[in-house]
C-alpha cells in the first residue's frame, strides 16, 4: 500500500508541475501578445487616429492583462501550496521509513524558490505590458 501512495503522491507532483507550467507560459504569451497589442493601439492613439476608441480597447486590455495575470498568481500560489503538502508528506514517508537521508531537505525550499521566481517575471512582464503603452500614449 505504501508503493501506491508514493507513486499517487508522486503522480500528484508531475500534475502540478504541468497545471503550473501551462499557466506561466499562457501568462508569459499572453503578457507579450498585450504588450504587442497595447502599444499599437497607444501608438494609433496617441497620432489621434479613432483616440476614443482606441483607448477604449487599451483600457480592456489593461483590465484583461490585470486579470489574467491575478489568475495565474492564484494558481501559482495554489501550486506552490500543493507541492509544499506533497514534499513535506513525501518527507516524512521516507522518514518512517528510514530512507529520508536519500531525500535532500532542500528541494522543499529550492521548489519554493522557483515559484517566487515565477511570480516575479509574471510580475515584471504584466507591468511593462501596461506601463510602456501608457507611456506610448502620453507622449503623443
Amino acid at each position: 500500500m505504501l508503493k501506491e501512495i508514493h507513486d499517487h503522491m508522486v503522480h500528484e507532483l508531475h500534475q502540478n508541475a504541468r497545471t503550473d507550467t501551462v499557466f506561466v507560459v499562457a501568462a508569459v504569451l499572453f503578457n507579450l501578445v498585450v504588450l504587442g497589442i497595447n502599444w499599437g493601439v497607444a501608438s494609433d492613439a496617441a497620432r489621434g487616429r479613432d483616440a476614443g476608441q482606441k483607448d477604449l480597447i487599451l483600457g480592456l486590455l489593461i483590465v484583461g492583462t490585470v486579470l489574467i495575470n491575478l489568475f495565474a498568481f492564484k494558481a501559482l500560489t495554489a501550486g506552490k501550496t500543493t507541492r509544499r503538502k506533497i514534499v513535506s508528506g513525501l518527507q516524512q514517508m521516507y522518514a518512517d521509513n528510514g530512507v529520508d537521508k536519500y531525500y535532500s531537505q532542500d528541494l522543499l525550499a529550492a521548489g519554493m524558490v522557483r515559484y517566487t521566481l515565477f511570480t516575479l517575471v509574471l510580475a515584471v512582464l504584466a507591468v511593462i505590458a501596461i506601463v510602456v503603452p501608457l507611456i506610448e500614449r502620453t507622449a503623443g
